[in-house]
């Protein structure tokens, strides 16, 4: 259904208040971190030329994406399947589910880090010390997030008909599963994906109380030196996730996949 005049004004104003709140921002991040020092005149690329020359940063980016491919795999892997098992096989589960999953909201970072660091101070003596073991209690503070996505994909899919009929078809649970149903609820599942990469790339609590040294907890430690160099490496570190946002598959390009795999 095709939209009246005034709602087409409303729909263009709605996005262009949208964009310049978002987009405001981000200009005066820029702004900021291309300022000249002092009396100099014109602007400066010190601060992003800096990003280069300091080997924290690229550690940390390196610690921060890898914890974040770790949460996205345990999120397709884990969180994923175990949704949908409980929308096909005990439906009765639902609510008990959701509420275990939202625990995470209901309790702060502060006691959250209380409770496991005697675990990771454990680990970090006996197994390893790398920020990726930051993988395990991410995972569990996205579940409120990634549940909820992935709950409203479900239901507005058939999911037991879908799965009724790949059974008679001859396809096994986890063909079902994996081939079935989570090509359907794409969206939902990218949605998830997005969050985990978001909080990943933004928490800054759990690890600095835990000493690791993320990508936050280094922009912070740059704040107290040079405040220009930390807007710069936060700048583009956001315009790296609007990138990876860009590149995930449209609706129509997502159709056609399905399509394929369907065939």
């Amino acid at each position: 259904m095709k939209l009246s005049i005034p709602g087409r004004i409303f729909r263009a104003f709605i996005i262009l208040v949208t964009g310049l709140y978002l987009l405001g921002p981000l200009y005066g991040m820029l702004d900021f971190s291309t300022k000249p020092l002092g009396l100099e005149g014109g602007r400066t690329l010190r601060a992003w030329t800096a990003i280069g020359d300091n080997p924290d940063v690229a550690s940390s980016l390196i610690a921060s994406f890898s914890i974040a491919i770790v949460v996205m795999l345990l999120v397709f892997l884990l969180v994923v399947p175990t949704v949908i098992w409980v929308h096909l096989k005990l439906p009765a589960f639902r609510r008990p589910m959701e509420l275990i999953c939202l625990l995470p909201l209901a309790i702060p970072g502060i006691v959250i880090v209380v409770g496991i660091a005697p675990l990771y101070r454990w680990i970090s003596i006996n197994v390893t010390e790398s920020p990726v073991s930051l993988s395990g209690v991410y995972a569990m503070l996205i579940l409120p997030y990634t549940y909820r996505s992935l709950s409203a994909a479900l239901d507005l899919v058939d999911v037991a008909t879908l799965a009724e009929a790949a059974r008679t078809l001859g396809a096994s649970t986890m063909r079902t599963i994996f081939g079935v149903v989570m090509p359907t609820i794409r969206s939902g599942i990218m949605s998830g994906v997005v969050i985990s990469l978001a909080l990943v790339l933004g928490e800054f609590t759990i690890s600095a109380l835990l000493a690791f040294d993320t990508l936050q907890v280094v922009i912070y430690l740059l704040g107290r030196q040079d405040g220009k160099i930390a807007v710069a490496v936060a700048l583009s570190a956001l315009l790296f996730v609007f990138a990876i946002l860009f590149a995930i598959p449209t609706t129509k390009r997502q159709r056609v996949i399905l399509d394929a795999d369907v065939a």
